[in-house]
């Protein structure tokens, strides 16, 4: 991780240029959870997610990206092709509201001082910051019991982002894009209450503890263009 934080810092600070071009814009999409309850589908919108995403453009093929999200999330074990989660029963609802920052990288020239009409596939990837609730059965195995909310659960995540985007007009830019994000927590389902306690809790714990959970935004942008047009070039 801190070598990633670096490579976003050396990007941040580099003199590629003596202008830039800044976007913000509102998103709007689905998201999926992946873990213990619920179906195990990677790409499955399901729950509303919102939010804002701003760009720094750096060059002609990468930028600064920062957004912020808030998106509901569910699962529900009888939703499962898996013959025993169905059986098992269980399910629940959380939120999750993350801060990511990090370095998008054009797969093509992407330069907003070219009035052409242009697009390109591009790759995101850097740290995010979430909050959800923790989760915790209200009994017991091997008693069915429910999952319920028992306070904040602050954690970090790897985002891998792959999307596309295109000029709409000179101004606005629109994207389309499939996010996974790796969690370093396991317990936005309630699978692993050592999070939440501290020590372990055999009776309560269920799937697999040793894996952490995943969670997906999908969905689009429209951002809008302003600031000093960019000159890409060496100095």
């Amino acid at each position: 991780m801190r070598h990633l934080i670096l490579l976003i810092v050396l990007f941040a600070i580099s003199k590629s240029t003596v202008a830039q071009t800044f976007e913000i814009g509102p998103f709007i999409g689905g998201a999926n959870y992946i873990g213990d309850v619920g179906k195990s589908s990677y790409v499955n919108p399901k729950t509303p997610v919102g939010g804002v995403m701003a760009r720094w453009n750096r060059s002609k093929r990468h930028n600064i990206r920062f957004s912020l999200l808030y998106a509901k999330i569910e699962a529900d074990d009888l939703n499962s092709n898996e013959v025993r989660r169905q059986q098992r029963g269980y399910s629940f609802t959380n939120h999750i509201a993350e801060a990511s920052l990090g370095l998008e990288f054009n797969f093509y020239s992407f330069d907003l001082n070219d009035a052409i009409q242009q697009g390109t596939p591009y790759l995101y990837t850097g740290l995010t910051y979430f909050n959800t609730n923790h989760q915790y059965l209200s009994a017991d195995l091997p008693s069915p019991g429910k999952l319920e909310p028992q306070g904040d659960n602050w954690s970090f995540a790897i985002p891998l982002i792959f999307g596309y985007k295109q000029t709409v007009t000179p101004k606005i830019i629109g994207s389309i894009e499939i996010g996974v994000r790796y969690t370093f927590t396991d317990n936005i389902d309630g699978s692993n209450p050592q999070e939440l306690l501290g020590r372990r809790d055999p009776p309560r714990e269920f799937g697999y503890t040793n894996t952490k959970d995943w969670y997906v935004f999908s969905g689009v942008s429209f951002t809008f263009t302003f600031g000093k047009k960019p000159c890409y070039c060496n100095i």
